[in-house]
């Protein structure tokens, strides 16, 4: 579960994701729940971590959820053709769930201007 903007509609789904590089590693010194973690690797050892990580850790939110550092890209796969993987029951989807988190922050922008 979080409070991000962008993913708190997504808490709870495994999704795969381009990890362009071993770069963009989070070394977080206090403990996992002092932190607003809104995605993490599936699991912690390489490849599955691509870049060690502390807690497995692939995004992390301010405390608002208005802001999100995160290393993998879902901006590179929100069609199911630019995925190196996609679910055969699931080819004929147009979008890929990762569109979720752009719908949202657009949703929010609006919100804000209203």
């Amino acid at each position: 579960e979080n409070y991000s903007v962008m993913f708190s509609s997504l808490s709870g789904v495994k999704l795969g994701v381009w990890a362009a590089h071993g770069e963009g590693k989070f070394i977080l010194k206090q403990k996992e729940q002092d932190y607003h973690i809104i995605a993490k690797y599936s699991y912690d050892a390489y490849p599955g971590n691509p870049n060690g990580s502390t807690y497995s850790v692939a995004g992390i939110s301010s405390k608002d959820g208005r802001h999100v550092a995160m290393m993998p890209h879902p901006e590179r796969c929100f069609l199911p053709w630019q995925c190196a993987y996609y679910p055969k029951d699931r080819l004929k989807d147009d979008i890929t769930p990762w569109v979720e988190a752009f719908v949202n922050a657009r949703r929010w922008v609006e919100k804000q201007k209203a």
